[in-house]
């Protein structure tokens, strides 16, 4: 089967949607499907199956900045490489973003499935709602990744959706070899976006202000990293690593003693969490309707109010304090984290494809 999967956000950029498209193709590529992804790309793509479409332009979307390719010149490469790979079945992901998504949308022949990945609000739903509304209709099969992806698609668009929950590549994840680290503080990794919704202020905030000695690793970059920056200067318990790769990331997760997550809300679904699990890694969140879709407190994480500086300090204090509670924490979240598995979620889009080319066959 050829399978095309559309990207609206640049594939060079690390984020999640980037990931489960990525992750998404090599796992029907192990299937033997001849699977291909399409976005935007700001330099080298970094997968061989990858179509790049030009680079992306830095677009404000639901409070953060979103790596979109809404140009002409991005349209009309789309259409040309949909035009050149004559795909069995496209699988859009956000297919109603400004870019790639929506044209391959607007333009296809092929049974079409779409992915929406975004929870919380959305400016473009609201105010473009007849005409996105349009555009929906033309896809065979919708698909959300969480309860709140569904509330904030069927509030504005309505329609009738699959819920599936984004997948994690466990046991590459499992594979990749620990950072090497001699760090006689614990560590605590963040890699998120710099910028207030991510939260990491209070993760500074609850290590500077309540004395808790670890060692924290600053994964990505963002507009609040020169600031950040600046209030950690002379504190080395503070190591500012700038944009990872992905393989990094699992690294440092492999090596890490906790993964925090102090997010302050628009989570949709904790994918990062899953990986931090699959790693072994203690996980310390915030306690948001988007994360407790994969972790409950206690039991595979410890999870704290949104915002609540002492609170965190008080979950990292415990997650590098108390071993018997972090053993069992970390057995427990590996565990979950094998429900999420990718292969899993790929052999589920597999039987959703064949079931539209069926359709489609018996339909003539």
């Amino acid at each position: 089967m050829r399978v095309g999967i559309v990207s609206p956000y640049s594939l060079t950029v690390p984020g999640g949607v980037q990931a489960q498209v990525l992750g998404l193709a090599r796992e029907l590529r192990l299937r033997g499907h001849e699977a291909r992804v399409l976005g935007p790309c700001d330099g080298p793509p970094p997968e061989s199956f990858i179509t790049p479409l030009g680079d992306s332009l830095p677009l404000a979307a639901n409070g953060s900045v979103a790596p979109l390719a809404p140009d002409p010149a991005a349209a009309l490469r789309t259409l040309r490489a949909l035009n050149d790979e004559q795909f069995d079945v496209l699988h859009l992901h956000e297919p109603l973003a400004p870019g790639p998504t929506s044209t391959a949308l607007m333009v296809h022949r092929a049974p079409t499935v779409g992915t929406f990945h975004a929870a919380g609000a959305s400016a473009s739903y609201r105010f473009l709602q007849p005409a996105l509304s349009r555009l929906l209709d033309r896809l065979d099969h919708k698909v959300v990744v969480s309860k709140d992806a569904l509330a904030l698609v069927r509030s504005h668009l309505g329609g009738e959706y699959e819920v599936l929950f984004n997948g994690v590549e466990v046991d590459a994840i499992r594979s990749v070899e620990p950072w090497p680290a001699n760090d006689a503080r614990p560590v605590v990794l963040f890699c998120g976006r710099h910028e207030e919704r991510k939260g990491l202020r209070v993760l500074v905030d609850a290590v500077r202000t309540h004395g808790v000695e670890v060692t924290v690793w600053i994964g990505s970059e963002g507009p609040d990293t020169a600031d950040l920056g600046a209030l950690t200067a002379g504190d080395d318990r503070f190591v500012w690593l700038g944009r990872i790769s992905d393989e990094e990331k699992f690294a440092r997760l492999r090596t890490a003693d906790v993964f925090c997550a102090p997010s302050l809300r628009g989570e949709s679904f904790g994918v990062v969490l899953i990986e931090a699990m699959a790693a072994g890694t203690t996980v310390v969140a915030s306690s948001l309707d988007g994360y407790r879709n994969v972790a409950t407190h206690g039991v595979d994480s410890l999870l704290v109010e949104p915002a609540d500086v002492a609170g965190l300090a008080r979950a990292l204090r415990t997650a590098v304090e108390d071993h018997a509670l972090t053993e069992n924490l970390r057995r427990r979240g590996g565990e979950r984290a094998e429900r999420f598995a990718m292969a899993a979620l790929a052999d589920r889009y597999v039987e959703i494809y064949r079931g539209l080319l069926d359709e489609r066959a018996i339909a003539g």
